[in-house]
């Protein structure tokens, strides 16, 4: 079977194949983080008790949570600093008697929407850590979590897989 590859604008290649039957895959090569991360997450202000935003993150099952003040994003919250901070038995000191701001970790990684999705997943591994924030325009539009870098990585490995190409007839 014989094919060419066009490299078309901004990182697309499709394949064509010479006889009759067409096959068009579109890769990007280097994908942006907006299309994998999890949009328009959840935020708690940096003054809310610690108790609800615990609450949330429980009744929604996610770890990551982004920490606003005056609307501009000054941190994350994770499950592990909320039981770091409550200490072993998780009742020391008492939850209701703390904020998020007793937990929380200052200056999270904050990215473009428009950072190219590899960027984003190497410098998460490098710094060892679990999520990015995702802003455009300074305004909080997206969470990037190891999890949402699962998701990328198996759609990259399945669409690398070999297709057979669908017959056109």
């Amino acid at each position: 079977m014989q094919f060419q590859t066009y490299i078309g604008g901004r990182g697309n290649s499709q394949l064509a194949y010479a006889d009759d039957r067409v096959s068009v895959r579109t890769m990007k090569r280097n994908p942006q983080v907006i299309a994998f991360m999890t949009p328009f997450p959840y935020s708690v202000d940096v003054d809310a008790p610690l108790k609800d935003a615990h609450a949330l993150m429980r009744e929604h099952r996610f770890r990551h949570l982004p920490v606003t003040s005056a609307g501009a994003i000054v941190g994350v919250l994770t499950d592990r600093d909320i039981k770091l901070v409550l200490g072993p038995d998780f009742d020391h000191p008492k939850e209701e008697e703390l904020s998020v701001r007793d937990a929380y970790v200052e200056q999270p990684c904050v990215v473009s929407a428009s950072t190219p999705v590899a960027t984003v997943a190497r410098t998460m591994a490098e710094k060892r850590i679990g999520s990015a924030i995702v802003a455009k325009d300074g305004k909080l539009v997206g969470i990037f979590t190891v999890t949402d870098a699962c998701r990328a990585l198996a759609q990259v490995l399945e669409g690398q897989q070999g297709e057979e190409p669908n017959d056109a007839a």
